[in-house]
C-alpha cells in the first residue's frame, strides 16, 4: 500500500471510531508525538501524551472517545500532502468535551511515516489552547 492509500484508510478508519481497527493500522513500535507544552503531557487533558506501541494507539481512541460527545464531532481535511513514505494532513477538527459541554475548533496538521504499509509515526500539531479551554485545563476556561 502507498502512503496516500495508507492515509486515506488511516482518515477513513479514525472516522468510524473503532479504537482495535484503527491501532491496526500501527506498527507495533510507533513515534507518537503531540506539539503540547511537556509539562502539560499526562496532566488535566488525559488523552495528551506521547505513545510507542499499537497498544498505545487504541488506548488514546479509546480515551479520545470516552472523553467526547459523540452526536457531533467533525473533521475538515483539507489538503494531504505526500512525499515519499511522509504526509502531512491539514485540517480543521470541531469536537464537544462531554464533562464540560464545551465545543472546540482545532485547526490541525498531522505528519503520518507510512513504512510497509502500516504507520510508524504520527506527530500531531493542534490548536492546545482550544482544546485545553474546552477540556477546562486553562488558565480562564
Amino acid at each position: 500500500m502507498d502512503t496516500r492509500a495508507a492515509v486515506e484508510e488511516l482518515l477513513r478508519t479514525i472516522g468510524e471510531g473503532d479504537p482495535e481497527r484503527i491501532a491496526e493500522l500501527y506498527a507495533e513500535d510507533v513515534e507518537w508525538r503531540i506539539n503540547w507544552p511537556e509539562e502539560e503531557h499526562g496532566g488535566t487533558v488525559p488523552w495528551i501524551r506521547h505513545r510507542s506501541t499499537r497498544a498505545d494507539v487504541a488506548d488514546h481512541f479509546r480515551t479520545l472517545a470516552a472523553a467526547h460527545r459523540s452526536d457531533n464531532p467533525s473533521v475538515e481535511v483539507e489538503h494531504i500532502l505526500v512525499d515519499g513514505p511522509h504526509a502531512v494532513v491539514i485540517g480543521v477538527v470541531v469536537n464537544t468535551v462531554r464533562h464540560t459541554g464545551a465545543t472546540y475548533r482545532a485547526r490541525f496538521a498531522l505528519h503520518v511515516t507510512v513504512e510497509d504499509g502500516r504507520v510508524v509515526r504520527h506527530n500531531v500539531y493542534e490548536d492546545s489552547l482550544a482544546v485545553a479551554r474546552a477540556y477546562g485545563a486553562a488558565a480562564g476556561a
